[in-house]
């Protein structure tokens, strides 16, 4: 588990580091807030079509040889981002050609780096007992939640040299973690790779509403990390350099209470999913409410808390209630469908969220957040749901 940890933890890390400088890169490479969406809703297109394969293939060949073609494939994708995008500081591409570009280079990071999480999520279940599967997956939510914390600083610090230089730092960095998983991390015992990978459908009635509601938390949360850059440069008035710096320091105050809760809380009390849906989901609503009406850095960055806290709590309550409901030979497969699920959040959440930023108002992707998780509430609150959430 420590060193599944610090796989986790890298890759999350070299994915964070960007968070604070994307909304300001994008602009000084000439995009709107829309295109900007549209990265991450390709990146999330090709997660959505290639988790359940990597999840399947995880079982027929292996953890480790699909934890490094994830990690693998994120690398080269960053760096085909931050060349296309030094071409359009060189004046060498234009506008056009580089949105093009810089698109492509997400479709292909989205397609093999969607191998990590399912895989990661699978190993998790493998090594762990059904008593100790909620605290194993909250251990997943914090290493993402310590790479938040370190990551959006580090952003934050490399962008005072370049705005590239974030992007460049967290190509080579998952190269040093494709490495590190090489030589340090084990396949699991328990683990036997399978001839025939187990079918299991998305509307098994046993997954169905907790996929449903994964994807729900899921693009309420990425609507935010999507246009949070842009609110608080306009929120608060700011330029590019001292956005970067602002987001950063909220983002490390987000990262702080998710691994608080997800590293301490819940491997301490060993909550069941349904706790931890109960607690989580009204404390995310009432974040995406206080987004709704802050002015002020100090009340967006209560907001960013307030958020991290109610995600630190329901997003591990969705995934160890997925791999409960399932049997032990299902755990990639029922892995893969959850992180499709996550990934056609992340994948719409983008679009949601520019969307509503730039054609209806900067506070509507907040509004519109609370509104779905509430949503949320109560469909969880449904027979079926409470059914899956008892196992």
């Amino acid at each position: 588990m420590g060193l599944l940890f610090l796989t986790l933890f890298n890759s999350i890390l070299g994915l964070s580091i960007l968070f604070p400088i994307i909304g300001p890169l994008a602009r000084e490479l000439g995009l709107t807030e829309f295109q900007t969406g549209l990265f991450s809703t390709a990146y999330a297109f090709m997660q959505f079509l290639m988790s359940p394969y990597w999840g399947r293939k995880s079982e027929e060949v292996g953890r480790k040889p699909i934890l490094l073609v994830g990690i693998l494939g994120f690398s080269v994708s960053f760096f085909l981002f931050a060349l296309f995008a030094q071409l359009r500081f060189a004046g060498t591409l234009g506008a056009g050609a580089t949105f093009f570009l810089l698109l492509l280079a997400r479709l292909v990071g989205g397609a093999l780096s969607s191998a990590t999480l399912p895989t990661a999520q699978a190993y998790v279940a493998d090594i762990t007992g059904r008593k100790e599967r909620t605290a194993g997956m909250a251990l997943i939510g914090a290493a993402f939640g310590l790479g938040v914390i370190a990551g959006p600083g580090l952003g934050g610090l490399l962008a005072k040299a370049h705005l590239l230089a974030p992007v460049y730092f967290s190509a080579s960095l998952a190269l040093l973690n494709a490495l590190f998983v090489l030589l340090t991390l084990p396949e699991p015992k328990r683990h036997v790779p399978l001839e025939a990978t187990p079918s299991l459908k998305p509307q098994d009635r046993r997954i169905l509403p907790l996929l449903a509601a994964g994807l729900a938390i899921s693009l309420a949360s990425v609507s935010m990390e999507t246009t949070v850059a842009f609110y608080f440069q306009d929120r608060l008035g700011l330029n590019a350099q001292r956005t970067a710096r602002a987001v950063a320091t909220a983002l490390v105050a987000y990262g702080l209470a998710a691994v608080f809760v997800q590293g301490f809380l819940i491997r301490k009390f060993k909550w069941p999913p349904k706790i931890l849906l109960g607690l989580g989901l009204p404390l995310s609503i009432l974040g995406f409410c206080t987004f709704v009406f802050a002015k002020s850095f100090g009340l967006l960055t209560l907001a960013l808390v307030l958020q991290g806290v109610g995600q630190g709590l329901s997003a591990p309550g969705i995934t160890a209630a997925l791999s409960l409901a399932v049997g032990e030979h299902e755990q990639g497969p029922v892995a893969g469908l959850n992180s499709s699920a996550q990934a056609l959040g992340r994948m719409l959440g983008p679009l949601l969220g520019t969307g509503l930023y730039q054609w209806v108002a900067p506070h509507a992707p907040y509004a519109a957040s609370a509104l779905l998780l509430l949503m949320t509430a109560l469909l969880l609150l449904a027979p079926a749901s409470r059914k899956a959430l008892q196992t």
